[in-house]
């Protein structure tokens, strides 16, 4: 009778097991379309966006701004996986505190990331229109408006 027991309790927790939903993981080769070197030259200014190819659960980023000889701004990225399976934007912009943005949508061509207690921006967006273009987008609410800048950027040197 012991064993009859011990062996419904086995067959119960396997099938517990087996019938229960998986975690929802978001993996950073999700967001592997990014890597490579990204381009956008406009009104006398280059802004260049690197990103590492995925590795370690990460990707590291860097960008860099420059208007005549002279850098203006830069900022240093890395997308993670958290703990709890999702993707995180952590942004270090020149002169200015780091922030987190959570991924709340991924799809083949576009990264939606969130952080509505931040000031500005709220989102950040990756959409990849082609092999060869990015849009990058900053958007939420500054000063009671909402507002949104767009970033069109020309790939320059693939990921490698």
């Amino acid at each position: 009778m012991l064993h009859g027991l011990i062996s419904l309790l086995i067959l119960l927790c396997l099938a517990a097991n087996c019938f229960a939903p998986e975690p929802k993981k978001a993996k950073i080769a999700q967001a592997g379309w990014l890597a490579g070197t990204w381009q956008l030259d406009e009104s006398g200014r280059t802004i260049t966006e690197h990103w590492m190819s995925p590795a370690g659960g990460t990707m590291l980023g860097m960008s860099r701004t420059i208007a005549g000889s002279r850098t203006v701004e830069h900022e240093f990225i890395l997308l993670r996986e958290d703990n709890d399976g999702g993707l995180s934007y952590v942004a270090k912009p020149s002169r200015q505190p780091e922030a987190a943005f959570k991924l709340t949508n991924a799809t083949a061509s576009e990264l939606v990331f969130e952080n509505t207690a931040h000031d500005f921006p709220q989102r950040i967006l990756y959409t990849l229109k082609n092999a060869t273009n990015l849009v990058a987008a900053i958007e939420g609410t500054k000063n009671g408006k909402s507002r949104r800048l767009e970033f069109n950027y020309i790939r320059t040197k693939p990921p490698s």
